[in-house]
């Protein structure tokens, strides 16, 4: 019999922080966030076709107070920013970003004073999925990316440790409107 320890059948052994990342991960539950035509692709992401609801994303809710994943497809104009940092400001903590498309990562080619370069200037983005559009099977790759990611995450005062602090300033109105 020596000192090992015989555990009853039926008991898993884990770690809390493995347990509660399990869990957001399975329950993923996205923003309804489009923008312009990426929107499309995410809208057929959630058909039957691809089945999110296999990502436990089964949802897409109306409510950035219910979600927990803010998919930006498509462009951001500069009249938006404020409407998209607001959407984002209402999630409640833990919260991930995608932005999907060109346009979302970067600005694409609308290279010009209306359209925001990039929604990284305006919210801490996590996934950044490229393409113009991006077919759903990409965006099937960029959701089990996050979920790989939310799956290493610490949770407490270790997770706000290991994130980086970002302040992000939307450009004052004078500036963008300049003559």
């Amino acid at each position: 019999m020596g000192l090992e320890e015989k555990l009853p059948d039926g008991i898993l052994l884990t770690s809390v922080e493995k347990l509660v990342n399990w869990s957001r991960k399975s329950s993923l539950w996205p923003v309804t966030f489009g923008l312009a035509c990426c929107a499309i692709e995410m809208m057929t992401f959630g058909a039957p076709r691809y089945d999110s609801g296999r990502f436990g994303m089964e949802v897409f809710r109306p409510s950035p107070r219910q979600a927990d994943l803010m998919i930006v497809a498509g462009r951001v104009s500069q009249k938006m920013a404020p409407v998209v940092r607001q959407i984002y400001d209402q999630m409640a903590e833990p919260r991930w970003v995608l932005a999907m498309g060109v346009c979302a990562s970067s600005g694409g080619m609308f290279n010009n004073y209306a359209v925001v370069q990039g929604v990284d200037h305006i919210i801490p983005v996590d996934m950044y999925l490229p393409g113009c559009p991006p077919r759903p099977e990409m965006l099937i790759d960029a959701v089990l990316k996050i979920h790989a990611k939310i799956m290493n995450e610490p949770l407490g005062p270790r997770r706000k440790a290991s994130a980086p602090d970002r302040q992000v300033e939307l450009i004052p109105s004078s500036v963008r409107y300049a003559k």
